[in-house]
């Protein structure tokens, strides 16, 4: 298995950790031949720096790895991950200067190190082993580094191989592998429970379906929706190529709650777990859904079609009204929803909304806490009109193009009544250029950070 830890008795290379204002204190312990190499070699400590000292045999006998000044590790996560490629594939066991508050960041970083994308060509990369630092929970890291390599590998799938029938594959094996129920609604029984999933995936030849798992039989109960838009060509509303390119990752939303819940799963938690994807093909055919069609939800209201390329909280809408017919403890939401919240924070942050403000704060904490940062966005009153057209009780698209992230969250809101706790995240799921521990495509957002927040949100 590729994301675990070196077993604790295997003899290991001691690896220490050197800040770059640490250098000098530790020089000053060493032989003079370690310094005099170190001074050769030109090591300073700086993030991304890894120095083998080799023994009487040449074999390393230690090494050395850069953690950089405290600005540096401000401006990036995991910086054990920068230098591990240059380890070569030794073992090795941290022997000194990584601090215990940031272990278990470091070494989850450096199991992801080893993640590619190889289902077409090429092969993971072969890097250094590190025995588990003292103190951290290494199974729970090694379940975070098999749960985002979940997710990645979703995403990265080309929407020719990761339709709505090969999501359902992957729900389904994951359901398998944890003795999960798992049902799905399509056809006729699609069309008339949840017409806006229909509609919207109808014109493709690869039929729209919901995707219903579950998990757990006590405690809390905890619904996690998923948007599953395979590939999303706008519709009618047709994007341009240049913004058509990136559309297989339009299932985001549903990797990652698939991933979240292998991790919730697997770490068993004591939670009822409900996962609801919508998993459609947003096409272009004779029966697309049209510019001014009105279309009706689960939840009755109406819904006003004023841009096809709106259709990711047309598709949650219709399984957020189901989840909220059982009244959860907490329902969660996440889809790659608007081109808006990248504008606004950038491909690193995930947006949340969420107006409990408890959860807010139990969110935003473990969000830092787990190097899976978020950033709070406003459900804003104000700015409700916007989305009630008129001739129906809802717009799907509001003119102007402002607030763009808000407005879609405000319209997901309609659909959550009932249910005491909501919260919705805004993710990019793509990595844009590679960084330490992140290589470019496919990435995790939001759930490190959801799952460390669970046990204060539910009281577990």
């Amino acid at each position: 298995m590729p994301y675990r830890f070196a077993d604790s008795s295997a003899e290991a290379v001691p690896l220490h950790v050197i800040a770059a204002d640490a250098l000098g204190g530790w020089l000053g312990d060493q032989s003079e031949r370690t310094r005099a190499w170190v001074a050769a070699t030109g090591f300073q400590g700086a993030i991304g720096e890894a120095l083998l000292l080799p023994g009487d045999d040449g074999t390393p006998e230690a090494a050395l790895i850069g953690y950089g000044t405290p600005a540096a590790r401000k401006r990036g996560r995991f910086a054990l991950a920068a230098g591990v490629g240059k380890l070569g594939t030794a073992t090795y066991r941290i022997a000194s200067g990584l601090p215990d508050e940031a272990a278990a960041e470091e070494a989850l970083g450096w199991l992801l190190s080893g993640y590619a994308f190889t289902r077409y060509a090429g092969t993971a990369p072969q890097i250094a082993q590190l025995v588990a630092p003292e103190g951290v929970d290494a199974a729970r890291i090694e379940i975070l580094a098999e749960a985002e390599a979940l997710t990645r590998d979703l995403v990265n799938a080309p929407a020719s191989d990761m339709g709505p029938e090969e999501l359902e594959g992957a729900a389904r094996d994951l359901a398998q592998t944890f003795s999960a129920s798992i049902s799905v609604t399509s056809g006729a029984e699609l069309e008339s429970g949840f017409p806006m999933i229909h509609a919207v995936g109808r014109a493709s030849p690869r039929a729209p379906r919901l995707i219903d798992m579950r998990w757990g039989d006590s405690g809390p109960a905890l619904t996690l929706v998923g948007k599953g838009v395979c590939f999303d060509t706008g519709g009618l509303n047709l994007k341009p190529g240049s913004s058509m390119g990136l559309m297989k990752k339009d299932m985001g939303g549903a990797a990652n709650v698939l991933g979240l819940a292998h991790a919730i799963m697997a770490l068993k938690l004591p939670v009822r777990l409900r996962v609801l994807i919508p998993a459609v093909e947003n096409s272009v055919a004779g029966d697309s859904f049209r510019p001014q069609d009105i279309l009706h939800s689960r939840k009755g209201l109406t819904v006003e079609i004023n841009n096809t390329d709106a259709e990711g909280r047309l598709v949650l809408a219709d399984a957020l009204a189901l989840a909220d017919e059982e009244t959860p403890d907490l329902i969660v939401s996440m889809a790659t929803l608007t081109g808006a919240a990248r504008v606004a924070v950038g491909p690193d942050l995930a947006p949340f909304y969420t107006d409990d403000e408890p959860l807010a704060a139990a969110l935003s904490s473990a969000g830092t806490a787990q190097a899976d940062p978020l950033w709070r966005m406003p459900f804003w009153e104000p700015y409700e009109a916007k989305i009630e057209p008129g001739i129906a009780d809802l717009d799907n698209a509001p003119a102007g193009g402002m607030a763009g992230s808000i407005t879609a969250a405000l319209f997901l809101r309609r659909f959550v009544t009932d249910s005491p706790r909501y919260a919705h995240f805004d993710i990019y799921a793509w990595n844009p250029a590679p960084l330490p521990a992140r290589t470019k495509g496919g990435i995790a957002q939001g759930p490190r950070a959801i799952l460390a927040a669970l046990p204060e949100a539910l009281k577990l």
